[in-house]
């Protein structure tokens, strides 16, 4: 075989090969699509404070495992602890002076009787005067002074029954429905609350990072003073829209991640987002920008979607964590490529 003829079939290999491998990634992108978009993310909470003060006590360490619960850190809870007292003697003043009240009420109700029984006799007294004088058995001036007193005796009835109306709306309802009382209750209720945001909890299951307390700083309500990371893991991430094609929830999938390359995690498919930036538009008023471009091939858009891992045993696995997602078909022989492409290439990450 002559040196050209050589070439000439090495050439047909070479093409042969390329036109294989390019068939199987065109047929596996289709029927089992792969893609190393995908990161394990966590929930990250911000833990600030609810109220402001100096920092007594840090109960935890940076990147310690805590439960939901457990204490994080301590607020000076002297100013708190004062509010409850004063409080608690506001609540003591309204029960007081509920009791004055209810004393005022009585010597009310009193005085409104001794008024009423002095306008009725007035106003006999004025009856039986006013009935003399028709016969002219009294003066005009002592018919006049009977009619003044009886009109005395009954203003004054009135004013008593004023403030007895005054002292009864200013009383209130009695027992656990006063406003007073319960205006005391509430804000020693506000107080007592205040006092328990003094030891900041965790609000769920994770591992506190970014730890950056010192005894003595101040802690102002609303600043974020340190993270708690989620023990709940989701891998998110992103295909082409084309490979997602009946892809539904519980779909099975395998993950392998960069730092521990060579090993496959068993996943379930949890859900698909139901857009992406890129499809969103504010109403802002302005007229519509259509994208301009010479390109006749454009990028694919690429959608996320979310994976549940059935096993729990990357408790370590840091948020962020890159990793490369492998959908696997319903096939067995398809489960198989799909299971030996993935490994494949997470055996790669070895070198890159």
């Amino acid at each position: 075989m002559t040196p050209d003829q050589q070439f000439a079939r090495l050439v047909k290999i070479a093409i042969a090969m390329f036109v294989l491998v390019f068939g199987y990634f065109m047929f596996a992108d289709a029927v089992m699509p792969m893609t190393p978009q995908a990161m394990a993310t966590r929930m990250v909470i911000k833990v600030t404070p609810q109220v402001s003060g100096k920092i007594a006590t840090i109960d935890v360490e940076n990147n310690q495992l805590v439960a939901k619960g457990d204490v994080l850190f301590s607020i000076d809870s002297a100013p708190y602890e004062l509010a409850v007292e004063q409080a608690l003697l506001a609540l003591e003043q309204a029960k007081q002076d509920n009791a004055e009240l209810d004393a005022s009420i009585l010597a009310a109700k009193a005085d409104v009787q001794a008024n009423q029984s002095s306008a009725q006799q007035k106003s006999s007294e004025a009856k039986r005067i006013d009935a003399l004088y028709s016969t002219r058995g009294v003066s005009q001036q002592l018919a006049d002074q009977a009619q003044s007193d009886a009109a005395t005796a009954k203003a004054n009835l009135l004013a008593a029954k004023a403030r007895l109306t005054k002292l009864t709306v200013s009383r209130g309802l009695n027992g656990a429905d006063n406003l007073k009382v319960r205006q005391a209750q509430n804000r020693l209720a506000q107080a007592e609350l205040n006092l328990s945001y003094t030891h900041i909890r965790a609000d769920q299951n994770g591992v506190v990072t970014n730890l950056q307390l010192e005894v003595g700083s101040f802690a102002t309500v609303g600043q974020p003073l340190l993270a708690l990371v989620s023990e709940n893991v989701d891998i998110i991430a992103d295909f082409r829209e084309k490979s997602l094609q009946g892809i539904e929830p519980q779909s099975t999938a395998l993950v392998s991640f960069d730092g521990q390359p060579g090993r496959l995690y068993h996943a379930k498919v949890s859900s698909v987002d139901a857009g992406v930036s890129a499809g969103q538009f504010d109403a802002n008023g302005r007229l519509a920008d259509p994208q301009e471009s010479a390109r006749w091939v454009r990028d694919a858009q690429r959608l996320r979607l979310h994976l549940e891992l059935d096993q729990q045993a990357i408790s370590l696995l840091p948020a962020g964590a890159r990793a490369t997602v492998q959908l696997v078909p319903n096939s067995c022989l398809l489960g198989f490529l799909a299971k030996v492409q993935i490994k494949v290439i997470s055996m790669l990450h070895y070198i890159y």
